[in-house]
C-alpha cells in the first residue's frame, strides 16, 4: 500500500488543499491507471488514522471531514433532519466541489460560474405556481409547500450527462408527498416543471442560450416514485444559490439536466411535455433521459464516466444502467425501448 499527499490551490475557495489517496494493487483485470472509487472505497477517517493524521486530534467526525470546510455564509442550518434507506454508502464529495462544479445556465455557462454570478440572488419570498390537472391548483409559498413535511437526508449518485460524477447529500422531502398535496386527477399522465424567469435576477438568461424559461417533465409514475426528491438542502444547511435554492428536483437515476432547479412551476398534463433541452437539441436529449451506458450520446460515449472530487490517480469508472438505481426503477420502462426511448 501506498500513502500519497497532494496539496493544490483552489481558485473557488482561495485555499491549498490537501488530499490524501491510498493505492491499492487489484488484480489483473483493473488497469494501473483506473482505480475504481468503490472498488478501493474506505472512509475517510480509517484512511487518516493509518497516515497518523487522526491521532493528532485533527478529525472531528467522518462527515465533517467528507464536507470539507463549510463556508460561514453557507445559510441557515436545517433542523430536524431523519436519515433515509435510499441513501447509498459511498463518500459524499465535498462542500466545495458539490457548490462550485455546476451546471446552471441561468447564472452562466462556465462550470464555476454559478457560485460567481448567483451570489447577490435572493431565493426568499418564493411562489410555486401550481396548475393542470390536479384539484388543488394555485399559487403556494414555499413555507406552505414545504413546512408541512419532514425533512430527510438522501445520499445519491448524481451522473451529469456531460460523462462526470459527483455523491450528493442532498436534504428534501420526497416529491411523491407535496405532488400528492395538490391532488392531481386521473388525467395527470406527466408533470412538468418549470423555473423562474427572471433576466434581472438570473443574468445567463439576457441570452437566448435555451427558450427560457428552463421546463424539464416526468411522467407521473417517476414523479410519484419514492426516490424523487424535492432538495431544499445539502450537508443540512439550506440550499446554495447555485444549487436551485430554494427548491430543486433530484431524480438519480437519470441524467443532471433532468434535475431542474429554482422552480417556480408545477403543471399536471395529459400530453408528455417537452423538456428545454429536448426542444434545443432534440437528436440529442431525449425526454426520458435515464441514465445508460449501452446508449451514447451523438458526440460521447456514456460508457464511463469521470468522478469529481476521486483524485489525480483515479480514472473513469464504469457507468451503471439507471446510474445503479435500476434494482428500484427499472420496473417503470418495461416494454419501453430504451435505445428509442433516449
Amino acid at each position: 500500500m501506498i500513502i500519497i499527499c497532494v496539496r493544490s490551490f483552489s481558485r473557488s475557495t482561495n485555499a491549498i488543499k490537501t488530499e490524501i489517496f491510498m493505492l491499492i494493487k487489484r488484480s489483473s483485470d483493473i488497469l494501473p491507471s483506473e482505480i475504481t472509487p468503490e472498488a478501493v472505497y474506505l472512509k475517510r477517517r480509517e484512511l487518516l488514522k493509518m497516515a497518523g493524521i487522526a491521532s493528532a486530534g485533527l478529525v472531528a467526525s467522518p462527515s465533517l471531514l467528507a464536507a470539507g470546510p463549510v463556508p460561514g455564509d453557507a445559510g441557515k442550518r436545517l433542523e430536524g433532519i431523519r436519515k433515509s434507506p435510499f441513501s447509498t454508502d459511498q463518500e459524499p464529495n465535498s462542500w466545495s466541489d458539490v457548490t462550485t462544479y455546476n451546471n446552471y445556465y441561468e447564472f452562466g455557462t462556465g462550470k464555476e460560474d454559478p457560485s460567481r454570478n448567483a451570489k447577490d440572488f435572493e431565493p426568499l419570498p418564493w411562489t410555486v405556481k401550481v396548475s393542470g390537472e390536479c384539484d388543488k391548483a394555485g399559487t403556494y409559498n414555499y413555507e406552505d409547500i414545504i413546512n408541512p413535511h419532514t425533512l430527510e437526508e438522501r445520499i445519491y449518485r448524481l451522473r451529469c450527462v456531460e460523462a462526470w460524477s459527483m455523491v450528493v447529500p442532498w436534504v428534501g422531502i420526497p416529491l411523491a408527498d407535496i405532488l400528492k398535496r395538490f391532488a392531481p386527477n386521473s388525467d395527470a399522465k406527466y408533470v412538468r416543471f418549470q423555473t423562474l424567469y427572471d433576466p434581472k435576477r438570473m443574468p445567463g438568461q439576457r441570452r437566448r442560450i435555451l427558450d427560457w424559461p428552463y421546463e424539464e417533465g416526468l411522467t407521473i409514475a417517476e414523479a410519484m416514485h419514492p426516490l424523487s426528491l424535492m432538495a431544499v438542502g445539502i450537508y443540512g444547511y439550506e440550499l446554495p444559490n447555485q444549487n436551485g435554492a430554494p427548491m430543486r428536483l433530484v431524480v438519480p437515476w437519470k441524467y443532471g439536466f433532468k434535475s431542474i432547479k429554482a422552480i417556480a412551476g408545477i403543471k399536471f398534463t395529459k400530453r408528455k411535455p417537452r423538456s428545454s433541452w429536448e426542444k434545443a437539441i432534440p437528436s440529442e436529449y431525449g425526454f426520458y433521459a435515464n441514465v445508460n451506458p449501452d446508449v451514447p450520446h451523438p458526440r460521447w460515449s456514456q460508457a464511463r464516466e469521470r468522478p469529481i472530487g476521486a483524485g489525480v490517480f483515479a480514472g473513469k469508472k464504469e457507468t451503471l444502467m439507471f446510474n445503479g438505481y435500476g434494482d428500484q426503477v427499472a420496473s417503470l420502462y418495461t416494454g419501453l425501448d430504451l435505445r428509442k426511448n433516449y
